[in-house]
C-alpha cells in the first residue's frame, strides 16, 4: 500500500506519526475487506476554509465537514512501473477533527484513525445514505477500530 500524505494546514504536524497511523488504518480496512491489490491512497490534511470550499464545490453543501472521500477506482503505476490500484483521495479537516475529538472525549489520534477508516470504506464503495447501508458501514468501522485497539 502506498500513501501520499500532504499537510495543507499552517500547523506543524508530526507527519511520521500520521503516516504510521494512517497506513495501519488503511491496511486494516483493506485486510478486513479482503482487498489484496497493491493500492495507493492520497491523504490531505486541510484547514476549515479548504474543506468548506471543497464541500461546497463537490457536494453542494455550504459548510465545513470533517472528511471528504474522492474515489478513483482505476489502475495506475507506481514510480517503478508496477501496477497499482488508485483507490482515491481522503481529505481531513484538522480543525473539525480536533473539535470532534474534544466533543467525543477521545484523542485526536483516535479521531483521525476513525475518519481515515470511514473514508477508506467510502473509497471502497460503502455509503451511509440508506439505513441498511449505514448499519453495514458502521459494522465494518467497528470491526476495524476494534482490530486497531482504538474502539471506544
Amino acid at each position: 500500500m502506498n500513501l501520499l500524505l500532504a499537510n495543507d494546514t499552517k500547523n506543524d504536524l508530526d507527519l511520521d506519526l500520521i503516516r504510521e497511523r494512517a497506513e495501519k488504518t488503511i491496511e486494516e480496512v483493506l485486510r478486513v475487506e479482503n482487498f489484496t491489490e497493491n493500492a495507493e491512497v492520497s491523504l490531505s490534511i486541510v484547514d476549515m476554509e479548504t474543506i468548506h470550499r471543497l464541500n461546497k464545490e463537490y457536494r453542494e453543501v455550504d459548510r465545513p465537514t470533517d472528511v471528504l472521500s474522492f474515489p478513483m477506482d482505476e489502475e495506475g503505476y507506481d514510480n517503478e512501473g508496477n501496477s497499482i490500484f488508485l483507490l482515491g483521495d481522503i481529505v481531513i479537516c484538522l480543525d473539525v477533527a480536533e473539535n470532534q475529538a474534544k466533543d467525543f472525549g477521545h484523542s485526536l489520534e483516535r479521531e483521525m484513525m476513525y475518519l481515515i477508516c470511514h473514508s477508506t470504506l467510502h473509497l471502497l464503495g460503502y455509503d451511509h445514505i440508506e439505513e441498511d447501508d449505514k448499519l453495514e458501514m458502521r459494522s465494518r468501522e467497528k470491526e476495524v477500530m476494534k482490530n486497531l485497539g482504538v474502539f471506544k
